[in-house]
């Protein structure tokens, strides 16, 4: 597989092929919301050959201020000296992978793009489709060799692109914006609400529950199906007018990935999603079932 290939997903064979290859780096993301240990414990116990750990709380969200949700982005030179430290540079493929569904591996995904890193990938099926095929597993923690990773500022419409709550407030009675939600359909409807101190949605949002991506065995559905259900959900948007949210800006991404394998490119990620828009009463909230 040649580097300009890795850009949406890698088979299990594939990275397998690839598990000698020292521009390669592998990334484990798992994480339970409920357990933020959880993820790095079980990475201590087995992973995939190589991988180095990234934590969902510490490595790829910034400090939380109450107001700016529950996974804000890092600043861009701290992340850019955690990605070195982990020996990504700016010839490095990555590959991330994850035992939730590819959401956290999607989170990674996407914020190596918002630095301007395109050389990246998601393991499709995961930790959960590598274990099931027995492929290679150890518990050796890696010294990586670290190495500068400079990052590059993205522009509106590029890979990687974002808007913040003030970008989505005046949008939201205008044609150029379409807010997906990749929640449960429950939370999108307001009918419950485990983790947020509110329930409910921002106006005017679209659901698209991102589980709908996968197929029974955890992978990506295929790209013509994918393709299908996001142009039904479109409607007349265009690719470029979609902005992505969830709760806290994670499992948005696996939407916004769903999108670049349907081959609609240019849909942005609202990082702070609805945790942040919950955090100022001042922001209008709906509820109920879309009319």
């Amino acid at each position: 597989m040649d580097s300009k290939d890795l850009n949406t997903l890698i088979s299990t064979a594939e990275l397998q092929r690839h598990l000698s290859d020292t521009h390669w780096v592998i990334a484990d993301c798992r994480h339970d919301l409920m357990k933020p240990d959880a993820g790095h414990t079980e990475y201590a116990m087995s992973h995939i050959p190589g991988a180095r750990f990234m934590h969902l709380d510490r490595d790829l969200a910034g400090p939380q201020s109450g107001k700016n949700g529950r996974h804000p982005l890092p600043d861009a030179a701290v992340l850019a000296a955690k990605l070195g430290a982990a020996g990504i540079g700016p010839e490095t493929c990555v590959v991330a992978y994850d035992a939730q569904d590819g959401i956290n591996a999607s989170r990674l995904w996407w914020m190596l793009r918002w630095l301007g890193h395109s050389s990246v990938a998601v393991l499709d099926g995961g930790w959960l489709k590598w274990v099931r095929e027995n492929r290679p597993r150890d518990d050796a923690i890696p010294t990586p060799r670290p190495t500068r990773f400079a990052p590059r500022t993205v522009r509106s419409g590029d890979p990687g692109s974002c808007v913040d709550a003030a970008y989505v407030l005046s949008h939201l009675e205008r044609q150029e914006m379409l807010l997906v939600d990749a929640r449960s359909p429950e939370r999108f409807r307001g009918e419950t609400e485990p983790i947020d101190p509110v329930a409910g949605r921002i106006p005017g949002s679209v659901n698209r529950f991102y589980k709908q991506n996968l197929d029974a065995a955890g992978c990506f559905r295929p790209h013509a199906t994918l393709r299908a259900d996001f142009m039904a959900l479109l409607n007349a948007h265009r690719p470029e007018h979609v902005v992505h949210s969830c709760g806290s800006g994670v499992s948005a991404c696996h939407n916004l990935l769903a999108m670049e394998i349907a081959g609609l490119a240019g849909s942005r990620l609202y990082p702070g999603s609805w945790s942040e828009w919950c955090a100022d009463p001042a922001r209008p909230v709906e509820r109920g079932a879309r009319g």
